[in-house]
């Protein structure tokens, strides 16, 4: 889930305002200093204002009271008499002029901006559709904030598809950000969904996907991932593309973190020759975790530059609702941090509440 900065009403209600309070110092101001000064031009500030902050109906009624306080001041400091009066008064509506039609321009880009973001947004949901909250014998949640501001993605993903073949899960990071990243993300999401249902086997799922991913990326690019299956008897199988091992958390509170015998190269450099992964099996009972993330976590930093222990955090994951376990482990990353986020943060956490000879299994 992506995190949204918000601008605080205050600060709003302190800019909508500032063309009224600019208008009183000028006046007050004027008034103070006496006839035959005149700051009768500063009042072109308050329409000015008000067409950077407000829409053209509220700058052209600033604009106005702004007319009438210049001719009411010119009168005072009787400029009227010569041309000073007259020209501060076209000052006054020149400046109104293009106030309201620079608060024209802004609302017709803060409406098209809405629109992009509305439109953006709904592209997003297709793209990371919310994970099933049980799935067989799991419980699922997941947790993403996305390193660039006001957006709810970027270059990580994940999906959670239930096969007729087991459970199947993908964690992965694109590299690079930007759309380039969310672009490769949809290829490989693309092809894990479809290819989770067709290939009877993980080894199948991960060739296809690195068939699917070396025919759109170019150059050096790469995507890191972890993909699992989880049969409904229990027991996970991992396939892992250059990415962090998963952690898994045992009943009794253990934390392990299983590797493959040996790492192989992410997806899209299959070409360069390597030996792909290998799969490798991890016992997984009812009532264990499982956390697989992208290293927006594990190599998340403070200001003193350590790394964010994961696994002294493995206790956060106690919380009965998996969701809030999950917002628990992100609020402690934020804090750890002690900012935002320097590069994207995924973790998808699995829960097996299924049943074991008959017996119910109590959550973890």
């Amino acid at each position: 889930m992506a995190t949204t900065r918000r601008v605080p009403r205050s600060g709003s209600g302190v800019l909508a305002w500032m063309p009224v309070a600019a208008m009183i110092v000028v006046a007050v101001a004027d008034v103070v200093a006496g006839p035959g000064v005149g700051f009768l031009p500063l009042v072109s500030l308050g329409p000015a204002f008000a067409g950077l902050v407000g829409g053209w109906r509220r700058t052209a009624l600033i604009g106005l009271l702004a007319l009438v306080l210049c001719l009411a001041l010119g009168i005072y400091d009787g400029l009227f008499e010569g041309r000073r009066g007259f020209t501060a008064l076209v000052s006054v509506a020149g400046v109104t002029g293009v106030g309201i039609a620079a608060a024209v321009m802004r609302s017709r880009r803060e409406a098209e901006l809405a629109s992009v973001r509305s439109i953006a947004e709904v592209a997003q949901r297709v793209l990371l559709r919310p994970v099933p909250r049980t799935a067989g014998p799991l419980q699922a949640a997941v947790s993403y904030t996305s390193a660039v501001a006001e957006a709810r993605i970027g270059g990580d993903l994940y999906e959670v598809v239930a096969s007729p073949h087991g459970i199947r899960v993908i964690v992965g990071d694109v590299q690079g950000k930007g759309l380039a990243a969310v672009e490769t993300a949809a290829v490989v999401l693309g092809a894990f969904r479809e290819a989770a249902h067709d290939e009877p086997d993980l080894m199948g799922l991960g060739e296809r996907l690195e068939r699917s991913v070396a025919r759109e990326l170019e150059g050096e690019k790469f995507v890191t991932a972890v993909l699992a299956e989880i049969g409904r008897d229990g027991g996970a199988v991992f396939l892992n593309y250059g990415h962090p091992p998963p952690m898994v958390v045992r009943r009794d509170g253990a934390v392990e973190f299983p590797e493959p015998l040996a790492y192989a190269l992410p997806l899209g450099l299959g070409a360069h020759g390597a030996e792909g992964p290998k799969p490798y099996q991890v016992d997984f009972e009812p009532g264990e975790q499982i956390l697989l993330y992208t290293d927006g976590v594990s190599e998340a930093r403070d200001e003193g530059g350590a790394f964010y222990p994961l696994a002294d955090r493995a206790y956060l994951l106690k919380e009965p609702d998996a969701q809030l376990a999950l917002e628990a482990v992100r609020e402690d990353l934020v804090r750890h941090t002690a900012g935002p986020p320097h590069d994207d943060a995924a973790m998808l956490l699995l829960r097996f509440h299924g049943h074991e000879k008959g017996k119910s299994v109590p959550d973890a």
